[in-house]
């Protein structure tokens, strides 16, 4: 789910041919604690285009002493499902790739989370097999939240005291997070290793570094949107910065729990810390995993996290500059009155940036009668195809729709729907006027201090 925050100053052009707001553009504020799926016609599971994957260091075989030794160690170790997916793993060219922060591989990864100690609560071999299952198939990430069993009732309840009524959690907000999680585990298996044996380590974090200019062209506004987000970092070279990224306090508690007590469709111990993580990068380090609710500065609603807290996310888990385009228009009343951008344009940019090898984020609205926005929700786009009509059908992942595979959707009833798009800034350069993202945020902060005051005073 993601929120939208009234700016009516920011659509006052009905009939915009071309977006007008780009990075962090500021979604808007609806209250509703749901994220419903729209329904759609399954495919069978593919293994998408993926740059990393595809490029002439692509390695499918064991080479050295050490990768051999550490191979066959995990295979002595894991069931017969995990085995297998682990030598699917290898002759896809997923397990000795090392595009990580790091240049750690896959198997480099694995390894160490099945042989170095967890968190506690945590265990080596459920953490292990979640991680390859995942890595062999993303599709399987959900955003489900468990139930909270009898016995660990008071414990929760200790660490609530007041809002121990808020933990059975009916409909998670963490959209965002989980579609992150997806694009990591789908375009960056090295990265999505690395992240799930740090995150699940007795450390409980990891350690990034991240180019200054994939945030901001100037490094003191870098710095700015660093200190605003409150995410751990120290600069370095004044080019770069390396940052902490870690669950929140509770976090712990929810992934035992899933470790002990997981049901069917319900999120995994790596989905609940890979989450957590994100949703406390996107709202200022102040998330809750166990009421799956948030605090912050930028936004007004405590479930989910608005398109800016989205884009900096996204932008600082895959070092990449990424432009968050806004193609609907709404009023002060947060109802759709038309488009910044016509359809086609729409198609283009999205199917521009999958062709770059790139997945695409996207927003999309749920209206009502009277076309007032009632909901939102986020979703990735991984591929197309044309219909036998020669319309586009988008391929995507949903984490909310208990269904571990991909759905598909036609242009027709997908792009009205589209509220936002993540894309690689070389797709949009020459169509929309770009706001750096610093700028978008401090005019964020600005607009909800005023309200405040408003509020306060009145």
């Amino acid at each position: 789910m993601y929120s939208l925050n009234i700016n009516t100053q920011q659509y006052n052009n009905y009939n915009t041919v071309k977006p007008v707001k780009t990075t962090g553009v500021v979604s808007r504020n609806i209250n509703s604690n749901s994220s419903t799926s729209f329904t759609s016609n399954p495919i069978m599971t593919q293994i998408p285009y993926n740059k990393a994957l595809t490029a002439s260091n692509l390695r499918t075989e064991l080479s050295s002493k050490d990768e051999k030794n550490k191979y066959s160690e995990l295979l002595s170790i894991v069931d017969k499902d995990s085995k297998k997916q682990l030598n699917v793993l290898l002759k896809t060219g997923v397990l000795l790739n090392s595009d990580s922060n790091d240049n750690s591989t896959v198997l480099d990864n694995l390894y160490k989370m099945a042989t170095t100690p967890r968190a506690q609560g945590l265990n080596n071999i459920s953490m292990l097999k979640d991680t390859i299952a995942t890595l062999q198939d993303p599709h399987i990430i959900t955003q489900q939240f468990g139930n909270i069993p009898q016995q660990y009732q008071n414990q929760v309840a200790s660490l609530e005291k007041d809002k121990a009524n808020e933990v059975n959690v009916e409909h998670s907000g963490t959209c965002v997070a989980s579609s992150i999680e997806f694009n990591l585990a789908d375009k960056h298996p090295a990265e999505f290793a690395r992240f799930a044996e740090g995150l699940s380590s007795p450390n409980m974090s990891v350690q990034k570094t991240i180019r200054m200019n994939n945030l901001a062209d100037n490094t003191l506004d870098a710095i700015w949107l660093l200190n605003a987000f409150e995410i751990p970092y120290k600069a370095k070279d004044f080019d770069k910065a390396d940052l902490t990224f870690a669950p929140d306090k509770n976090a712990i508690v929810r992934a035992h729990i899933q470790t002990v007590d997981k049901d069917n469709l319900e999120r995994s111990p790596l989905d609940v810390l890979m989450q957590s993580t994100f949703m406390q990068v996107g709202s200022q380090q102040s998330y809750d995993t166990l009421t799956d609710k948030r605090a912050g500065k930028f936004n007004q609603n405590d479930k989910g996290l608005i398109e800016f807290e989205k884009t900096f996310t996204e932008s600082v888990v895959e070092d990449k500059n990424k432009i968050s385009v806004t193609y609907q228009t709404v009023d002060e009343n947060a109802r759709l009155v038309g488009y910044e951008t016509d359809f086609n344009t729409m198609k283009k940019q999205i199917t521009d940036a999958l062709n770059m090898g790139e997945n695409v984020i996207i927003g999309y609205t749920q209206v009502d009668a009277n076309n007032t926005i009632v909901n939102g929700h986020e979703i990735t786009i991984t591929g197309t195809k044309t219909d036998k009509n020669g319309k586009m059908i988008f391929i995507c992942n949903d984490t909310d729709d208990n269904e571990s595979k991909p759905i598909e959707y036609s242009e027709d009833y997908l792009l009205p729907k589209i509220h936002h798009a993540a894309l690689p800034q070389a797709v949009v350069t020459d169509d929309v006027n770009l706001v750096e993202n610093w700028v978008e945020g401090l005019k964020t902060y600005k607009d909800l201090k005023r309200q405040a005051q408003i509020k306060q005073a009145a």
